[in-house]
């Protein structure tokens, strides 16, 4: 069974939508209890960093959810600040991630000519993403699909090998990454059409 994590930050209906569609078992985990019968689970998040961390740390799940991941290595797949959270902290806010991956999420910048330069934020719409590992996350999706996005931060990976896609904007930056069981988007697959059903479909499959 899919559960979505439900701590105050993120569009639960909408995941809700796409699995019930398929036919896949899912429910929103809203206290520890609600975690009996998950095997897969998604960390779902838009608005600060620092105000997704700080609800999840008092939404008495946190405990939970790092034994879930790191113990017993059950798939989890963050969207969005969901992803980003997974990393060691966000130049968004002062809060510590959840420190799953050696990572931070940065501001969204580009080079020209040496100099730093801000893009048009947030990077909202639709954009192609550029696949650079296979995996099974990605069956059925191929490079320049399009996704919806919607964000001003990226996560910067120390390791590029967990990198499985990138997106352009001004420059390539992290679109999806996977560690052993982590993974993480920083588009909206419930906001995606097919493309983001497949990849939603892949997830509980894995």
């Amino acid at each position: 069974m899919i559960g979505i994590l439900d701590y105050g930050v993120g569009n639960i209906q909408a995941f809700n939508n796409v699995y019930s569609d398929l036919g896949v078992p899912c429910k929103a985990v809203v206290n520890v209890e609600d975690f009996v019968d998950v095997t897969h689970i998604i960390l779902p998040g838009v608005g600060s960093f620092d105000y997704a961390m700080k609800s999840l740390n008092q939404s008495g799940l946190r405990e939970r959810l790092d034994y879930l991941v790191l113990k017993k290595e059950m798939p989890i797949l963050g969207v969005c600040i969901g992803m980003q959270m997974m990393g060691q902290s966000s130049d968004e806010g002062s809060q510590l991630g959840l420190g799953w991956l050696e990572a931070v999420s940065k501001k969204i910048t580009f080079n020209l000519g040496g100099d730093l330069v801000s893009l048009p934020l947030p990077h909202m719409g639709w954009n192609t993403i550029e696949v650079r590992q296979n995996n099974s996350l990605l069956n059925g999706i191929k490079s320049f699909e399009h996704f919806y996005f919607l964000h001003s931060y990226y996560l910067c990976c120390d390791d590029r090998n967990i990198i499985l896609a990138e997106v352009n904007y001004g420059s390539a930056i992290t679109s999806l990454v996977r560690q052993r069981n982590i993974y993480g988007i920083q588009q909206h697959p419930e906001k995606s059409h097919d493309a983001g059903i497949q990849l939603l479909k892949n997830f509980w499959s894995i």
